[in-house]
């Protein structure tokens, strides 16, 4: 049975904020509940269920700290809440919201989306070694690009190096055209793209060429000991197991390591067991070690890629 609430907001700045830049925020509280949203004057005009109306009262109700105040909310925080309300995690939602990572070229925040984004961002924090493991869209490399990139705008490194195996899908270095650095571009383009979300191109350029920042193929990491430097290996379920001890054991003084893979997506052949897949066995038991898991309820890209996680998962049981 359709009912029709309507829900009066105290201010029209608490108005503006709840429902965002062209009603931003209407449209995403009403793609995740189903239900109609309007907004006449300060009243919110909800159109659904009285389950999809119970659940909007909740998902605003759970983030009326912000808007009530004028404080512009996003898309992203009403995804959070979402999820909070989804685990029944309200209590710590304010917590998510409280601790940004850092901010964009465009000054948009960025903080965790779901509770294990957080619990990764925290491991990340306070080891020098975290595995992390989840599907695509989960935000394992972005996260970890972030923490790199503000740990070493405000000095706590020396070096911000990324790399990454130069296999996938099939292809193979030598069947690409142009010189070594022309090959390599598009398997970093990854890890390029989120540094250019917090550093000016022309910036990066700069840092890249003192050798402050290095995007390398792991075969650049033979032979080195990273000392005093933010270390981030992605896609590392395509690593052979020579490759990641290798990559582990590069580890310097005043270093930390983030490692991200999804072993799902695995392009090695056939025979050949993955790096990732084998450290995790082998160092699960190390205490100082952190290993984090996300699923396809951290996906937090376009709604439709976790639905795509999902019918995966579920075509491969």
């Amino acid at each position: 049975m359709v009912e029709t609430f309507t829900l009066p907001l105290p201010s029209p700045e608490s108005a503006i904020a709840l429902s965002g830049v062209q009603e931003d925020n209407l449209k995403t509280i009403a793609r995740q509940t189903g239900a109609t949203l309007v907004l006449r004057g300060q009243d919110l005009v909800i159109t659904g269920t009285p389950n999809q109306i119970e659940l909007i009262k909740r998902l605003i109700g759970a983030l009326e700290s912000s808007w009530s105040k004028g404080q512009a909310i996003s898309s992203v925080d009403i995804l959070t809440a979402r999820h909070a309300l989804d685990t029944q995690q309200e209590g710590e939602l304010e917590t998510i919201q409280q601790d940004v990572l850092g901010r964009t070229r465009r000054g948009e925040a960025v903080r965790a989306k779901t509770f294990r984004q957080r619990q990764y961002i925290q491991a990340v924090r306070t080891h020098d070694l975290t595995f992390c493991i989840g599907p695509a869209g989960t935000g394992k490399t972005y996260l970890a690009a972030v923490l790199a990139i503000q740990a070493l705008l405000s000095n706590q490194y020396e070096r911000l190096i990324l790399t990454r195996p130069a296999v996938e899908a099939g292809e193979r270095l030598g069947f690409l055209p142009g010189d070594l650095q022309q090959k390599i571009d598009p398997y970093l383009r990854p890890l390029y793209d989120a540094l250019y979300e917090f550093v000016e191109p022309e910036k990066i350029s700069g840092l890249m060429e003192r050798g402050i920042i290095e995007v390398a193929p792991i075969a650049y990491m033979r032979g080195r000991t990273l000392n005093n430097a933010f270390v981030i290996i992605d896609e590392a379920q395509n690593t052979t197991p020579a490759q990641m001890k290798m990559l582990l054991t590069r580890i310097g003084f005043k270093s930390k390591m983030v490692v991200t893979g999804d072993l799902t997506q695995t392009d090695l052949p056939m025979h050949q067991e993955s790096g990732l897949a084998m450290a995790q066995k082998i160092l699960k038991s190390i205490d100082t070690i952190a290993f984090c898991t996300l699923n396809k309820a951290d996906v937090v890209r376009h709604p439709l890629v976790q639905k795509i996680v999902e019918a995966y998962e579920q075509y491969e049981r």
